[in-house]
């Protein structure tokens, strides 16, 4: 069984990467709706795991636990009829923000499978499905259903090494947000923060007003 693990950098300079995105993203207009805004994710990775860590399979097929999700794909593996995908949201720490799918021929469909296998890393995917641990314990959803929500048309940065250039992740923020927990946190904080002081000054009649500066 031949196993592909798409987190490993492409052979391909950046330019024919992008190219290679573009034409995929070209063919799913053809087919239809390239970014479809109907679908409703309604459980995020870290709440899943903080309420269904602790549970074994027997819990699971005595209760199936349903789930619709929705994120970033991170990692990717395809074996033969199965595949694995890991996605991303923004629902907590690096770890408890991402969960696993599983993707077969037999319970996804061999059509959505095939298309899968044609997916890039940083796809927003949505994934419909049930809860199960993998045998190494990890808890995954059965993806019963999949769609392509976002095509990325850049490659993310080297999984392991993130950003290293300090001049690129001030000019590419958005990218360091996707690969960095740290920055995340960070905006995270000062999101708070300034919502905190907006609250403040609101509540004792202060007035916000935007004023040009040098």
């Amino acid at each position: 069984m031949t196993m592909q693990n798409e987190a490993t950098p492409l052979p391909l300079d950046e330019n024919s990467i992008i190219a290679e995105r573009r034409a995929k993203l070209a063919a799913i207009r053809r087919e239809g709706v390239a970014f479809p805004n109907d679908f409703r994710p309604q459980h995020k990775a870290a709440s899943l795991h903080e309420q269904y860590d602790a549970l074994q399979n027997e819990s699971f097929d005595a209760q199936p636990v349903s789930v619709v999700v929705a994120g970033r794909m991170m990692l990717k593996r395809v074996m033969g009829k199965a595949s694995f995908a890991t996605i991303q949201d923004a629902s907590g720490p690096k770890a408890d923000g991402r969960i696993q799918l599983y993707i077969t021929n037999d319970v996804t469909g061999t059509l959505a499978h095939e298309a899968f296998k044609h997916y890039d890393m940083g796809d927003i995917l949505g994934a419909e499905g049930t809860l199960f641990k993998t045998k190494t314990g990890e808890l995954s959803v059965k993806v019963t259903g999949l769609r392509l929500l976002t095509k990325s048309l850049r490659p993310l940065p080297d999984k392991f090494h993130g950003l290293a250039d300090q001049e690129t992740k001030y000019r590419q923020r958005y990218v360091d947000l996707i690969m960095s927990e740290e920055t995340r946190r960070t905006f995270k904080a000062r999101t708070a923060a300034m919502s905190s002081i907006r609250r403040f000054m609101e509540k004792n009649d202060f007035m916000e007003v935007e004023t040009p500066m040098l």
